[in-house]
């Protein structure tokens, strides 16, 4: 069994209580390896190992701190297979994806802002003959990241990237539930250079070292992705103290297929879209909104094409959906199965956990499952599930599409499929969501903002937002 060690200065060591947690690997149920359970004394040593590094980090410069970042990037690439493998038997999401996508974006993130820092503009504004004013945008110092267990390195590194390039030395914490591949970069840190305290990860439960970073006094901004109940206890803690937040937080987003559109396209798509990671991705399209003219004909065929999906081992390259990641979020997912069905929903195909065998019977697995005959209002509807679950629902014109799009607490993300340029603009622009894809989906240019509306999350990340947050800008006016 693998034992998880915190970051702290430079060095692995475990939590000040010497109390662990067990990690499960989701494949088969069993215990993976061992987490240290640290407390608010580790993020205090954390917090202080960080605050003596800041000086020597900032002192780097852009182009140090972008070597440095550079080179852990190479890292991870030179151990992409050992870090995919990594992260698909902490996460349980197919092999094929961790070495497609998370690992290949954890090392796009750090080249991505090891390069944009270098490029970061200051802005000049000069008054005729009177004076001119430019902005110095400086590292705030001490920041905290905390990540998500859905895409483990991919959002670690998402946070800490552009964190560290600023300038910031970081106080960062993984997802307890998926810690194995941001204790497997703690490793490479030093081998790429980078000075002991600038990264330091403190390993534990959200309410013990996420609620200790938060309201920690040295830590004046923090950067969160996960769910939106614990960003609302964030929000709570970090506002009185006058904190910067970025905020990612939950979807609950919806699909517009339009009569016009692309049929094979849009078929094809959103079975990626609803299903991909298990559905455990905050952009996974969750509620299918279909015109009325082409609404059977868009479910008979979606439904056949997801009744050929192959929930299986996540080592194998012929299973397209790998385990949920708990046994608690499989028993939610089920949960609202149940709901819907109460609610009236008719279970079209899916709806049941999968069982496996031999050394993978034990595994957290759920048959991709599509849902229809519920209105918009309907808790299913209306909650986030963030599993492999979707629903069909149909409307008459453009309006009542917009409408339902519209229809729940949140705004992250929502796509559009339809071949009319000007019904794509207009229904864009009506949508509240952080992010639109017009007839494609998880298209991501790094250098654009990403973020939600409502309670979907409060900021933006990616490109200069990100490094903005991350700095403090101060507008220094120098007289002609």
């Amino acid at each position: 069994m693998d034992l998880i060690l915190n970051l702290m200065d430079g060095v692995s060591m475990p939590a000040v209580s010497n109390a662990w947690i067990d990690v499960y690997e989701p494949a088969t149920g069993a215990v993976l390896a061992r987490l240290p359970d640290s407390d608010e004394r580790d993020v205090e040593l954390a917090y202080l190992a960080a605050d003596r590094a800041v000086a020597g980090w900032k002192a780097m410069g852009r182009e140090g701190r972008s070597n440095v970042l550079l080179r852990l990037a190479q890292l991870i690439e030179d151990d992409l297979e050992a870090f995919a493998q990594l992260e698909s038997k902490d996460n349980g999401k197919p092999l094929a994806l961790a070495r497609k996508v998370d690992i290949p974006r954890a090392v796009a993130n750090f080249r991505f802002f090891a390069t944009a820092i270098l490029h970061f503009p200051s802005e000049a504004h000069v008054m005729d003959d009177v004076a001119v004013n430019w902005t110095d945008r400086q590292p705030i110092g001490v920041v905290g990241c905390i990540s998500p267990w859905n895409l483990p390195l991919y959002l670690f590194t998402w946070k800490i990237a552009p964190a560290l390039a600023a300038g910031n030395c970081v106080v960062a914490k993984p997802s307890e539930v998926t810690p194995c591949t941001a204790h497997r970069l703690s490793t490479l840190c030093a081998r790429a250079g980078m000075p002991s305290g600038v990264l330091n990860i403190v390993h534990g439960l959200g309410p013990k070292v996420g609620a200790a970073i938060t309201a920690h006094p040295g830590i004046p901004a923090i950067s969160f992705t996960g769910g939106t109940r614990t960003g609302a206890e964030i929000a709570r803690v970090a506002a009185p103290m006058f904190k910067k937040l970025s905020l990612e937080l939950g979807g609950k987003n919806p699909v517009l297929v339009f009569d016009d559109c692309d049929m094979e396209e849009a078929l094809s798509t959103t079975v990626r879209s609803s299903f991909t990671n298990q559905g455990q991705i905050c952009l996974c399209g969750s509620r299918i909104l279909v015109h009325e003219r082409i609404y059977a004909r868009f479910r008979d065929a979606f439904v056949s094409r997801v009744e050929q999906l192959r929930v299986g081992d996540p080592t194998s390259p012929d299973s397209d959906l790998g385990a949920v990641v708990s046994r608690d979020h499989m028993e939610k997912v089920l949960s609202y199965i149940d709901l819907a069905r109460t609610e009236g929903g008719k279970v079209l195909c899916g709806g049941t956990r999968v069982q496996l065998e031999g050394a993978l019977s034990d595994g957290w697995y759920i048959a991709p499952t599509v849902i229809e005959g519920l209105g918009p209002q309907c808790r299913t509807n209306q909650e986030e599930i963030f599993g492999p679950v979707v629903t069909l629902q149909s409307f008459t014109s453009d309006e009542e599409a917009i409408a339902q799009a519209n229809s729940t607490p949140y705004g992250l993300a929502a796509v559009i499929w339809t071949t009319d340029l000007k019904r794509s603009h207009k229904v864009a622009r009506a949508i509240n969501a952080g992010i639109v894809w017009v007839n494609c989906w998880m298209v991501r240019d790094l250098r654009t903002p990403f973020g939600g509306m409502k309670q979907s999350g409060v900021g933006r990340e990616g490109g200069v937002d990100a490094l903005r947050f991350f700095t403090e800008a101060k507008n220094i006016c120098i007289k002609l």
